[in-house]
């Protein structure tokens, strides 16, 4: 009993010092199969073509010479792009690759996602430098296969939302049990103290 109730106040102050309320989100109230995260298989699976997709792309980014187009009056900031891509190519790698043995951490997820983003968000106009000022055939390639990942983009963030749906339902059941508990606690009569005879 005094195991119990000491979890139940462990509970209690863990929730009170998150400030949460009792109340149920609507993702805790909706039916448990309604919004199912995907199984841990695919969710590997997915990660799996993410990581061959981005190594796909190194190849091709390391052909990129953004140095060489000064000569053709291109601007020294497409230098610091290239090594821009090159670097936010190398974390993507790394953060996939930390996500996929821990599937369920939804941190790791977010930090995949966003360097994704990112790295395509700067590959757009080294596309356009490299088309202008390199080769149209290496610019259509890395659109190519930017175009390709998509997919596995748009799979990547519905698997986030679903498994911050999940986090949210399994914090709110938590949160919930913390408020039973402590309702449990306040129930309990106080202790009586034993008086001290002096002599």
């Amino acid at each position: 009993m005094k195991f119990a109730l000491a979890s139940c106040l462990l509970l209690s102050s863990i929730f009170s010092a998150f400030g949460q309320t009792s109340e149920p989100s609507p993702a805790a109230q909706a039916p448990a199969g309604q919004n199912g995260v995907a199984s841990e298989w695919d969710a590997r699976q997915l990660l799996d073509s993410l990581s061959q997709q981005a190594e796909r792309l190194k190849p091709v980014i390391d052909q990129v010479q953004p140095a060489s187009w000064q000569a053709k009056g291109a601007s020294e900031t497409y230098i610091a792009q290239g090594n821009s891509v090159q670097l936010q190519l190398k974390y993507l790698l790394a953060s996939t690759d930390a996500f996929a043995r821990q599937p369920e951490r939804l941190p790791l997820g977010l930090d995949a996602y966003f360097r994704m983003q990112a790295l395509e968000s700067n590959m757009g106009s080294l596309v356009e430098g490299v088309r202008k000022y390199q080769n149209p055939a290496l610019a259509n390639l890395m659109q190519s296969l930017l175009a390709e990942n998509s997919t596995n983009r748009d799979r990547l963030r519905q698997y986030l939302q679903d498994l911050a749906t999940q986090k949210e339902r399994e914090f709110d059941v938590a949160d919930r049990e913390a408020q039973r508990c402590r309702a449990a606690l306040l129930q309990q009569p106080a202790p009586k103290t034993k008086k001290v005879a002096h002599p």
